[in-house]
């Protein structure tokens, strides 16, 4: 049917109005740290619902779960949109952005940023936040010390880099790492499926053994070396900055080869029991 003249102008009017509130408002650099956090937050309860109904609908086991293993299904399922949000993000500003490139002559690379780079970090300080307040309320179901450690030293370096805008090269690359999150989550549903001898448990093993030695084993070391070269730019920066460029990264990384271990051994009974 043919749209009349008031029809396009009142669409072009709404248009320009929603553009100019994302432009003023939600992408302007003094409201970025708020309506990304606050995005990131009403992400997470959008995902949670949705999870929630999705799989009460299409996965007939979800109903026979208890009240905290439900709860748990729904958590997973916010970090598995979030891993694949914030890994994708990553991934582009780490190897295919020039925003964070030698070859570009726009100032020191611990220092660049952007509103899209900020408000994407901003997004991920909501889902964390959002995240830890849930493994906090029912702890220890959904985790233990060590995702409290995890949480606590991301949202602080997170939110550090996107409030100030320094190093953030070195928190997305740190960020590739969640990476994994989506093969570990799925591990976590087939085996509450009643599926832990299945090919497909076996399979996602494999699939997690090498995403972790990637982005979290040999990423990490990229990150030192990449740290290394530009020690000089790094030395510039705020003393936390520099505190948490090196620290966290070096936690993170014990941690990553302590979990390595778990995920090894895992792995090699599953092997077994299938000879």
């Amino acid at each position: 049917m043919p749209v009349s003249k008031e029809a396009v102008m009142t669409i072009k009017s709404y248009q320009n109005q929603a553009e100019l509130l994302v432009k003023d408002y939600i992408l302007a650099d003094p409201f970025i740290p708020y309506t990304s956090v606050l995005s990131g937050v009403f992400a997470c309860k959008m995902a949670y619902e949705l999870g929630q109904l999705i799989s009460s609908l299409y996965f007939k086991s979800y109903v026979s779960l208890t009240k905290i293993q439900r709860i748990e299904w729904n958590n997973r399922c916010i970090s598995t949109l979030h891993a694949f949000f914030i890994t994708a993000m990553s991934l582009y500003f780490v190897f295919f952005s020039e925003l964070y490139s030698d070859h570009r002559h726009a100032g020191l690379v611990p220092f660049r940023s952007s509103s899209v780079s900020t408000f994407t970090l901003g997004i991920s300080v909501g889902y964390f936040l959002t995240d830890i307040g849930m493994i906090l309320w029912f702890y220890p179901s959904l985790g233990g010390m060590e995702y409290v450690l995890h949480h606590l030293l991301s949202i602080v370096s997170v939110a550090y880099s996107m409030l100030s805008g320094e190093g953030q090269l070195y928190t997305y690359m740190v960020l590739i790492s969640e990476t994994t999150t989506p093969g570990i989550n799925l591990r976590w549903y087939l085996d509450t499926a009643g599926l832990k001898r299945s090919n497909a448990y076996l399979i996602n093993g494999v699939v997690i053994f090498f995403a972790w030695l990637v982005a979290r084993v040999l990423l990490f070391g990229y990150l030192f070396y990449h740290v290394y070269l530009h020690y000089s730019q790094i030395q510039r920066m705020h003393i936390f900055g520099i505190m948490l460029v090196f620290i966290v990264p070096l936690v993170l990384s014990v941690m990553n080869l302590m979990w390595f271990g778990k995920i090894i051994k895992g792995l090699r009974k599953q092997l077994a029991k299938r000879q």
